[in-house]
């Protein structure tokens, strides 16, 4: 039995982990790399295995750092099942559908230029088409449903609170009378979030594979993350600007929506026009609406006496186009909130072009921001930002709202560890190396436990 690290190590895109027992080849995740065009550009090599030897696939939710490089693994040869929770499949026929239009949009628009300098031309990573025919390969399960998937694989999901859907995911593997049980965090939730439940504990495990995402940080209070929230919105309209609100459509998204709903007369949300400029937030937002199930019992109880958690009289769903082009008229009075959300594509980028050059606009990002992404570059303070070859100033106001993420901070992290019994060895996924460094000492000092932090190509034996 051995486990092989091909994504996620030193960074948090890219999750990818082979499972090996007996002639059984397990892949937990399968996502994109994400960052930079440096970064991206990898989406296309191939795979340190061959995707015809893979029998499974189990995945712990939708975010396309953990699912988008289904399809290409089916375009390469997988023919067997892939396994998550029921609105994970949900959600990755929206998600994966949509990643599949923008490599189209992407390779189109590549190629245009490549013909006029006379160089060969590129194919996408995959098409929408391709997207659709690797959906055909999920299998809906719930949590606290066990499997055998394989000979001498078991798995059971647990609800990590993280988006709707997501799962820690429980894998108990057997060989020769052996049993070993490791259990994958997959994205461990924020404590107290709105919707959803807080990530579930479990007790046993031989050994564990961790996220790190803030494992140097905590998250402000949610108290003062929601005051924030409201000086934000109130200075706002001082100004007479726009708020940009780059958001993850699945997720963040609808929290946000929550959010304003919840707090609509305090925070006078009544004076904006609110802008869900996203087609497949829109989507992702009817997923939530559908899964009740997954609901903490203050969002069930809302939803039993007002029937909708998104119910906002001054909210506009934008979908076509042309209808985002004419937001970008609005001068004042609006509150946008567009993909992607680490300002990578999507209109976001369109609406920082028409506002983040005024004085009086702002933008709140409210989610992590990896390295090498515009939105890291906003968070670090640039004055200027270069979009599709201009050089546009910054002169609108950057918040940072760190209470809203949606990944447990240190303390979060530290907490779901220690109701392990006799404190397993862990692995260390899905962070930077800084953040894995401070995680890795304090969850050694604290624990006394053997911790580690994956390289890529790592193989573990057991």
């Amino acid at each position: 039995m051995q486990i092989q690290f091909f994504g996620a190590t030193h960074e948090v895109t890219g999750s990818c982990y082979l499972i090996s027992v007996g002639k059984s080849k397990l892949l937990v995740e399968c996502g994109l790399v994400q960052g930079g065009r440096e970064h991206e550009r990898h989406n296309s090599d191939e795979f340190p295995f061959s995707a015809n030897e893979i029998d499974a696939v189990v995945l712990s939710h939708a975010h396309i750092d953990h699912s988008g490089r289904l399809p290409l693994l089916v375009k390469r040869g997988f023919s067997g099942n892939i396994y998550s929770h029921s609105a994970t499949v949900d959600l990755c026929d929206i998600m994966l559908a949509d990643s599949g239009y923008l490599n189209e949009k992407n390779a189109l628009w590549e190629n245009k230029k490549r013909e006029r300098r006379g160089l060969e031309l590129i194919e996408p990573l995959y098409t929408k088409e391709q997207a659709k025919q690797a959906q055909k390969h999920f299998r809906a399960m719930e949590y606290s449903q066990s499997k055998e998937i394989l000979p001498g694989i078991k798995i059971t999901f647990r609800d990590a609170g993280h988006i709707i859907g997501s799962a820690i995911i429980e894998l108990e593997l057997s060989e020769e009378g052996r049993t070993f049980k490791i259990v994958f965090s997959g994205d461990l939730g924020h404590i107290s979030a709105p919707i959803l439940r807080d990530p579930e504990k479990i007790s046993k495990a031989d050994l564990v594979i961790m996220e790190s995402t803030y494992g140097d940080r905590l998250h402000r209070d949610w108290q003062n993350t929601l005051r924030e929230m409201g000086d934000i919105i109130s200075n706002a309209k001082s100004h007479k600007g726009n708020i940009l609100i780059p958001a993850f459509t699945v997720g963040r998204t609808q929290e946000l929506l929550y959010l304003l709903n919840q707090h609509y007369e305090e925070w006078n949300v009544g004076d904006w026009d609110i802008f869900l400029d996203s087609p497949m937030g829109i989507k992702a937002t009817e997923v939530y609406s559908a899964h009740v199930e997954t609901y903490d019992k203050q969002a069930k109880k809302l939803k039993h006496e007002d029937g909708k958690l998104f119910n906002l009289p001054n909210l506009h769903f934008s979908e076509k186009t042309n209808y985002s082009i004419k937001i970008n008229q609005i001068k004042s009075g609006a509150i946008i909130i567009a993909g992607s959300g680490m300002c990578t594509g999507g209109r976001i980028k369109q609406h920082l072009k028409h506002n983040i050059w005024r004085n009086h606009a702002h933008v709140m990002i409210i989610g992590f921001q990896a390295r090498g992404t515009l939105g890291r570059t906003l968070v670090d303070g640039a004055k200027e930002i270069n979009l599709w070859g201009e050089r546009i100033q910054v002169n609108a106001k950057i918040h940072t709202v760190g209470g809203l993420s949606a990944h447990a901070d240190q303390q979060g992290l530290i907490d779901w560890y220690s109701q392990f019994e006799n404190h397993p060895k862990v692995v260390l996924v899905h962070g930077e190396p800084s953040a894995m460094d401070v995680l890795q000492n304090e969850l050694t000092e604290r624990f006394s436990c053997n911790v580690i932090q994956a390289d890529y190509k790592q193989i573990l034996t057991f």
